[in-house]
């Protein structure tokens, strides 16, 4: 029986004290391959309650999902160490003392304070549990069979978790499941594991069946060294495209009356300094910063915990540079007036282009600008500027016909700009955006309100 026992702990892998050997520590598992730490969202059992294999321990919250945890044994939870909403517990780490139905869990208290008290080890280190030393003639061989073995079998007399589906596809196949990774919760072998699953000699088999390409079929060419900045523009859009839950609203704006207004001003710039002239994109900017002030809700960052609204429009303006793209930021762009605005605009467009820009010029910023219009671009989406909620891609106005019913034809010829917005949905839902949207189009439809 005693025997019996300690087979079972050693093969749930708990480290226990020499003293209470019916108690163990359960660790926070890994509910995904990427999961480096989690949270409590609830237990499922109080201190004290038996459990049996396939109830629900508790309710472990990752960065996608809830999940449920079973119990893959009979047991009892002796002492929980993690609370109900206790956060960012590293995967690995002690989160209850456990025992079996029936043994003294007097000890537990002083457990869960050992182990609350010890850093918790990385999933990774983990070690299975140590078999007898070969002999010395042995080790010589070591070197061979490490070669040759692509996974390492379990320590002989191991329970293996295993689905029953992944039990029944494996005797069927004749599968060793000692020598198949489990990807479930502490490591447990799911379906797709068996599948997956490839001998160790099929698997280098099949790794060298795959000839190489001779590099004499390849065409001229010239590798271009990855720069810093190149470096960190990669990894910083690759990580919000890949991690920033990314939708796209599309709209037309007239902008006949911008266009306009744009000349007035311009013509009355021209008389005091001939360089001074507005651009479209300084009419867009202080759409913005207006629409921003309409809904507050689309000037906002995703900071984990909270979401932090800001009061001011920081705006940031991608400019191509010859070493990539930098965002410099034209601060509390709703107090400004349009020259102002077209001032800063280009004092900061030529400092960038010549690598002049200090920290604070181009980091930061609350709402992200590209305009890609001069470039005969009329329609693109934009990746967003993370911790930002929002990015906005301009494109080219360009003559088109809509309808007119005052017209005697029905028709008119109308300079229409179209606009994309690129929103994470975590901070900013498709009704903020839409409302946010709107609100531009509203400003550049009837510039004059910029005035009010």
């Amino acid at each position: 029986m005693a025997s019996a026992l300690a087979r079972s702990i050693l093969a749930r892998r708990f480290h226990v004290s020499a003293s209470r050997h019916a108690l163990s520590k359960f660790a926070m598992p890994a509910m995904s391959p990427t999961m480096t730490e989690g949270g409590i969202a609830s237990w499922k059992k109080k201190e004290g309650e038996t459990f049996a294999a396939g109830d629900v321990l508790l309710e472990i919250e990752t960065d996608k999902a809830t999940i449920d945890v079973e119990a893959q044994d009979d047991g009892v939870l002796a002492k929980i160490i993690a609370q109900d909403g206790q956060k960012n517990i590293a995967v690995g780490a002690p989160i209850a003392i456990i025992g079996e139905e029936g043994d003294d869990i007097s000890g537990a208290e002083q457990l869960a304070a050992e182990a609350a008290s010890a850093k918790p080890q990385a999933p990774s280190k983990e070690k299975a549990p140590e078999t007898p030393k070969p002999a010395p003639a042995a080790k010589a061989e070591a070197p061979k069979q490490k070669k040759q073995e692509t996974r390492s079998a379990l320590p002989e007399g191991d329970r293996i978790f295993a689905t029953p589906i992944a039990k029944k596809i494996a005797l069927e196949r004749g599968i060793p499941l000692a020598q198949v990774k489990g990807s479930g919760p502490n490591g447990r072998i799911l379906r797709e594991d068996v599948e997956k699953y490839q001998a160790p000699a099929a698997a280098s088999a099949s790794a060298t069946s795959a000839p190489a390409a001779p590099s004499e079929s390849l065409p001229e060419y010239t590798d271009i060294p990855v720069s810093n900045m190149r470096r960190t523009i990669g990894t910083r859009l690759t990580q919000s495209k890949q991690e920033l839950p990314h939708y796209y609203l599309t709209l037309d704006i007239n902008m006949d009356k911008v266009l306009k207004l744009r000349e007035v001003f311009n013509k009355s710039l021209g008389e005091k300094d001939k360089s001074a002239k507005l651009s479209v994109n300084d009419f867009v900017l202080k759409a913005v910063a207006c629409a921003l002030a309409d809904v507050p809700e689309a000037n906002s960052a995703w900071l984990g915990e909270v979401i932090r609204q800001y009061k001011k429009a920081d705006i940031s303006v991608a400019v191509a540079t010859p070493t990539g793209l930098i965002t410099p930021i034209i601060k509390d762009v709703g107090a400004k007036g349009l020259a102002s605005i077209s001032a800063e605009g280009k004092s900061l467009a030529k400092k960038a282009r010549d690598g002049k820009l200090q920290p604070q010029e181009y980091q930061g910023g609350t709402f992200t600008v590209s305009n890609l219009g001069m470039f005969g671009i009329s329609h693109f989406t934009a990746i967003i500027n993370p911790p930002q909620s929002c990015i906005l891609a301009v494109g080219a106005t360009q003559p088109t016909l809509v309808p007119a019913p005052e017209e005697e034809r029905g028709f008119k010829v109308a300079q229409i700009m179209k606009v994309t917005l690129s929103a994470d949905h975590r901070t900013v839902d498709g009704a903020v955006g839409a409302r946010w949207l709107s609100a531009f189009k509203g400003y550049l439809e009837n510039p004059l309100t910029f005035m009010l």
